[in-house]
């Protein structure tokens, strides 16, 4: 589906016709240019592989240097490949922007959540507390983890503590409120992956 790489400014509010307040993430999206067409003869698949922002040279590698001066465009920082099963209306150079969103209700966002360091199961997997008083010790402990002699051991997968956030999270049939076509701005209804600043991937939910 057909998107665009923005940044995620934070969150705010704005009213709508009825005077009521709105919850709104605001993202913003610098205009994509198309960096490579990808054809299903070619390369087993139809995309579009597009850029966004800007870059110094040596923040990039030199496969990426190479292709944007066969490309002709100046070095971008962000690129992202966009499947799409017709690209005959696409070409190397073309951009586009946050216009694509103008008549749609909904989209798909894809970011990488915040990172909440070690955690414990809890926090990590909404478990349950044990009881605090009549001498208990396992308050916040995640108890036995239900092994016996046989297999003698703990499966992988189990639910315990460890690293917590900085996953990839997609987040479908977000509400499209407004659309700022000359500030580059996407007001999302309610909250999306990532922190401040975080760059997130927003796409068509059709199309």
């Amino acid at each position: 589906m057909l998107g665009i790489i923005g940044k995620k400014l934070g969150m705010t509010q704005i009213f709508n016709a009825e005077g009521q307040p709105v919850p709104v993430t605001v993202v913003e999206a610098a205009p994509a240019t198309v960096l490579a067409l990808k054809t299903l003869e070619k390369d087993g698949y139809s995309a579009i592989k597009v850029a966004s922002g800007t870059a110094k040279a040596k923040h990039l590698t030199r496969a990426d240097l190479g292709q944007f001066k066969s490309s002709g465009i100046a070095p971008s920082r962000a690129i992202m490949e966009f499947r799409l099963e017709d690209t005959s209306a696409w070409e190397i150079g073309k951009q586009y922007d946050v216009s694509i969103f103008s008549e749609e209700k909904h989209v798909t966002v894809i970011g990488v959540s915040k990172g909440r360091g070690f955690a414990g199961t809890i926090k990590r997997h909404k478990f349950s507390r044990g009881p605090s008083t009549h001498g208990s010790r396992n308050v916040r402990a995640p108890g036995s983890l239900g092994a016996h002699s046989y297999p003698a051991r703990v499966f992988p997968g189990k639910k315990l503590p460890g690293h917590h956030g900085v996953e990839q999270k997609t987040v479908k049939n977000l509400e499209v409120v407004k659309v700022d076509v000359e500030s580059g701005l996407i007001f999302i209804k309610g909250a999306i992956p990532g922190a401040a600043n975080a760059k997130v991937i927003v796409r068509k939910q059709n199309g």
